[in-house]
């Protein structure tokens, strides 16, 4: 049968789109789309200004020479491409060649081009990689191989050839998809999320503007110095000082970005994210939606500015986020209603626990702010009128915070002496000492509480008490940041005709302790050990490739306030007992074995059933290390981890097994 003209038509016009459809994804915007902006002469003079202010008052003492200049080339070239899948080999030795020992005289000079003609080349070549990853995602690869994908290729050699390029980003396609898979997304889903994706990713690098450039650039420059020196650009100096560096107004967060993805670096304690105890340090937020029922919209690969303004909101109205825990395993999606972050949120706070006949008391420090002292006074008041028999003080999370109050609050457990020392730029020393001599408010049974995110100013008081003797302290190893940084504008009174120019943020001082050591790098280590269910090595100032060093001055004039040391080894032998049977415990230690072969993969699989099999293993465990727990409470034992309960709570069992060391400290005390 001979077709007419109409089916004819119809049939090459259903023949074009069968043969289009089989056409790999293009992008939606064109290579030319890409255009770099120029740097004006506002950003020479911020450049010049930084590199004057760098050289000239930071801590660390270093020559801004060709050899510093070929490291600035090098963590700059990180930044830009910091899984080494973008540049080929070839593209970096050219531009080392080209660049790498003159970035210091440019830096002088308030020069930019080299480093706007590496951010073009860059853009130019993730384009291509994304164009590629578009490319695959025509047909559903070929996920039951034994194919793999390495974990960590920051200090990977670059690609040498397109094909190695392409096959770096093949490995990655897949693993994204396999990521999607784990969510129990199907194909054609899949395929939608990862088009908009790599879309919405090179959407974004038609929207740098030349701030964001030169603000990536000079924190090449000042990270190199040390990991807590840094550029601010006006607009990210506006974000500072409007929400503490990036804090989420809403929701009390603080975030970072990693490999595109954005995680959660910090918690405000009180403020919804952290009152939720389903948000923890160190999970990723891939998905934010608006309100009870809004679409989760997928954030990976956005700017860190951009997914702050999508979770700030009004007080009252709804967030919903869907986070990747840190430990693995299927995504969540969380409700939190957006809130004032108050300051009372993060006050101190009593509790009193009764242990075995005793009656012991926990003050919680969330941070060092302001009236923190004063606060303590009153509390250490209430657990004195309840007959607290001793005192734990829990800094766990504990960032720091003001150098006046850990120093005020210090000299509450000690009747006389300094508390910690603090050496500038210049070598000059400065020891502060307890305001008010001879005069302590509690002198009773102390143990301080610290975990690797106990940082800073709680790393002084940790310090101060353990050198003196005053406190046994319990917990793991202090985060090691033992710099002091300060913040100053680049614009002059006199700068009346120019625009703001930014903020930046570099290291004056270092603390010391009072027996000569830094806190810098080392932290402060436990008198008593608990399992480190925080990676160490992972997490804190040694986990810096450029941290600065430890080192020692003499130590301060003091004597030692107790002897709260002579227990430590009694104390021990029986806290390693009781931990030993403790079914908590040894979950925890189950838990750190799996982290530690986890963390020390090289690659990890990209066949999806066996992806899908160590999630189903990692839930299943889950499930019946709750349901074991339930049954020791006396509680109803759940059928699946999806009815678990939206306000559950884990207890605290090192608060718990603390209270009873403290306990066994006591019923020693009282046997001598």
């Amino acid at each position: 049968m001979k077709l007419n003209k109409v089916s004819r038509l119809m049939a090459l016009f259903t023949m074009g789109l069968f043969v289009n459809s089989s056409f790999a994804v293009e992008p939606q915007i064109k290579e030319n789309a890409l255009v770099i902006p120029k740097p004006n002469d506002q950003h020479s003079i911020s450049t010049k200004r930084v590199t004057a202010r760098l050289t000239q008052s930071h801590y660390e003492k270093f020559k801004l020479d060709d050899e510093f200049a070929s490291k600035i080339f090098n963590r700059y070239i990180d930044f830009l491409d910091p899984a080494h899948n973008t540049f080929l080999q070839s593209d970096v030795e050219e531009m080392r060649a080209k660049y790498g020992t003159k970035l210091d005289d440019q830096l002088y000079a308030g020069e930019l081009s080299a480093a706007f003609d590496m951010y073009d080349l860059m853009t130019k070549r993730r384009y291509e990689r994304y164009k590629y990853a578009l490319s695959l995602l025509d047909k559903e690869p070929d996920l039951k191989v034994n194919d793999q994908i390495e974990v960590e290729r920051d200090k990977a050699p670059f690609p040498k050839t397109t094909a190695e390029a392409d096959k770096l980003w093949e490995e990655r396609v897949k693993n994204d998809i396999i990521n999607l898979y784990l969510k129990e997304k199907k194909w054609p889903e899949i395929k939608k999320t990862l088009v908009k994706r790599y879309d919405l990713a090179i959407k974004r690098l038609t929207q740098i503007k030349a701030d964001d450039i030169l603000q990536t650039y000079l924190n090449a420059f000042a990270r190199e110095i040390d990991p807590h020196t840094s550029y601010l650009s006006p607009r990210a100096a506006k974000a500072f000082q409007e929400s503490m560096n990036l804090s989420l107004e809403g929701i009390g967060a603080t975030l970072s970005m990693e490999d595109d993805i954005t995680s959660i670096r910090s918690l405000v304690p009180g403020a919804p994210a952290a009152r939720s105890k389903k948000i923890s340090v160190g999970d990723k937020i891939v998905g934010v939606g608006q309100g009870e029922k809004g679409e989760i919209e997928d954030v990976i690969g956005w700017r860190l500015d951009d997914v702050v303004d999508k979770i700030k909101g009004k007080k009252g109205s709804v967030v919903r986020l869907e986070i990747e825990p840190e430990k693995g395993g299927k995504t969540k999606i969380i409700s939190l209603t957006r809130d004032k972050v108050r300051i009372e949120d993060s006050a101190a706070k009593l509790s009193m626990d009764k242990v075995d006949g005793k009656n012991i008391a926990v003050i919680k420090i969330p941070s060092f702010y302001i009236g923190l002292t004063s606060d303590v006074r009153k509390l250490l008041a209430q657990m004195k009128e309840k007959k607290a028999d001793a005192l734990i003080i829990d800094l766990r999370e504990n960032g720091g915070g003001s150098l006046t109050e850990v120093i005020e609050l210090s000299g509450l457990f000690i009747k006389e002496g300094p508390v910690v020392q603090v050496r500038d730029a210049f070598n000059r020393i400065k020891v502060h000492e307890d305001p008010e001599a001879d005069k302590s408010i509690y002198d009773g049974k102390l143990m301080v509480m610290i975990n690797r995110h106990s940082a800073s100013a709680s790393e002084i008081f940790a310090a101060a008490m353990q050198d003196y003797n005053r406190a046994i302290i319990v917990g793991q190893q202090t985060f090691g940041k033992g710099t002091v940084q300060q913040s100053r504008s680049l614009n002059f009174v006199y700068d009346l005709d120019k625009d703001p120019l930014g903020y930046i943020q570099y290291t004056i001082q270092k603390f010391y302790r009072i027996n000569g050591g830094s806190t810098q790098l080392k932290g402060v280590d436990a008198d008593i050990k608990f399992p480190e269910i925080i990676n160490a090595a992972k997490t804190g100032e040694s986990f810096e490739d450029n941290a600065l060093p430890w080192d020692k001055i003499p130590a301060a004039n003091y004597q030692e306030a107790g002897h709260a040391r002579d227990a430590v080894e009694t104390l021990t032998q029986k806290h390693e007992e009781r931990v030993a049977k403790n079914p908590e415990f040894i979950v925890v230690n189950e838990d750190i074995t799996i982290r530690k072969e986890r963390d020390e993969r090289k690659f990890m699989s990209l066949n999806l059933a066996e992806r899908q099999k160590e999630n189903k293993e990692d839930e299943d465990r889950r499930l019946k290390n709750l349901n074991e727990r339930f049954k020791r409470e006396g509680k109803k034992t759940l059928k699946d981890i999806d009815a678990l309960p939206k306000d559950y709570e884990a207890p605290d069992f090192y608060l718990k097994e603390t209270e009873q060391m403290m306990v066994d400290w006591l019923e020693i005390d009282k046997k001598a």
